[in-house]
């Protein structure tokens, strides 16, 4: 059944392919771009990324600005600051973001500073509260999770509050997203497994929140089914290019579904941890994931049931009573969470994590304050919060 009303909207080009990052120069081009900067950190450089994307531009008119290198694993206020003195010393006019959620979220909030002209991020904190265009903007993600490419929001660190800064403007989204598996080749296991269930994350809770419309629901399917296709395929050979390419695209459609539906709980819990705990975004998207899922059987038991189909198939869907679905999807993502703690040692529970219970009120209450929290299906209050904690814990 439609909803009475929704929205959705996704302006963001998608080159997606094996020689996608050749078409960069042209599309900068096209954009009346001669001096980007490009956004990175240290890993990117190493695996020898950086260099690949300097040499697509030999023979172009484009010569790159300046390079910025030192996003951090959880970016904050005072990285986002630096990439912006980096633009401004480079006399720069776009900027290229090469990297996971951290690299996009930093080019994000940089190009905030550098086209409002600005020093300080504060005033721009929330909903669409930029005004006019910023200055254009191309990612190129390394990771196949976050969806940053085709988002409306960037999240930055504010390390003196131990808080995360959420911004939120169509404003935000780049004029171009490049998907090309080289650029996911070398990307460690329990990072391939992290992101991967970070961008089913975002397409199951788009699937149940209460913000869900039909076009955001056939993107976060197409994504489930890739990912459910695929992740363990590339576990097993990392230099799969096909199967690493199909977790791009995964994760670019998981992030055109949530950026029009939103989320839930799974990503209020996260981010309110990741903030008190400094964990990645995706270790925590992989072990509050089943108990976010069970908390909203009451409301949405049967959406969650109808996920088991691009999850584990037409096969297991068609032997499983409707009744028993629900229950057969979170059945899944578990025995999926415990094969990926097998392969690459990712963390099933907070105590694996290294989460101490002492934490948990503080979670518990900035989970609650997190604006995802508003868009579950359920309502959750502190003791909510807590029971959900205390069963991811082990």
């Amino acid at each position: 059944m439609l909803p009475a009303y929704y929205e959705f909207h996704n302006p963001v080009k998608i080159i997606s392919g094996r020689k996608a990052l050749e078409s960069l120069p042209y599309e900068l081009d096209l954009l009346g771009v001669v001096r980007p900067l490009i956004v990175t950190d240290p890993g990117v450089v190493k695996a020898g990324l950086v260099r690949q994307v300097v040499d697509a531009f030999a023979g172009s008119r484009i010569a790159i600005g300046a390079i910025f290198d030192q996003v951090p694993p959880d970016s904050s206020k005072q990285t986002v600051n630096e990439t912006a003195r980096a633009f401004r010393r480079g006399e720069c006019d776009a900027l290229i973001a090469l990297g996971g959620g951290s690299a996009i979220d930093t080019a994000k909030a940089a190009n905030i500073l550098v086209s409002e002209g600005v020093e300080d991020l504060a005033p721009f904190v929330g909903s669409d509260l930029l005004k006019r265009p910023l200055k254009p903007l191309v990612v190129i993600p390394t990771t196949s999770g976050t969806g940053s490419e085709v988002t409306v929001a960037a999240v930055i660190a504010d390390s003196e509050h131990n808080l995360k800064l959420a911004f939120t403007s169509r404003y935000l989204l780049p004029q171009l997203a490049i998907l090309d598996p080289r650029m996911t080749l070398s990307l460690p296991g329990p990072i391939t497994a992290a992101t991967a269930m970070d961008a089913l994350t975002h397409s199951m809770e788009a699937c149940i929140c209460i913000q869900k419309n039909p076009l955001s629901e056939a993107y976060a399917w197409a994504a489930i089914r890739l990912i459910g296709a695929n992740l363990l395929r590339v576990l097993r050979n990392a230099k799969d290019a096909d199967g690493r390419l199909a977790l791009a695209n995964a994760s670019c459609m998981a992030g055109v579904a949530f950026c029009n539906s939103m989320v839930g709980v799974v990503h209020a819990l996260g981010h309110a941890c990741g903030g008190v705990c400094a964990l990645p975004h995706g270790l925590l998207m992989n072990l509050f994931l089943p108990h976010g899922l069970r908390y909203n059987l009451g409301k949405a038991g049967r959406e969650i049931g109808e996920l088991l189909l691009p999850l584990a198939g037409p096969e297991v869907y068609a032997v499983t009573p409707a009744a028993e679905r629900p229950d057969k999807t979170i059945e899944t993502v578990l025995r999926l969470r415990d094969e990926l703690h097998q392969r690459t040692g990712l963390p099933r529970t907070l105590k694996e994590a290294g989460v101490s219970r002492d934490k948990f009120p503080e979670i518990a209450r900035k989970s609650l304050a997190d604006g995802s929290m508003i868009f579950n299906p359920e309502e959750v209050d502190l003791e909510d919060a807590l029971g959900i904690l205390n069963r991811a814990y082990e």
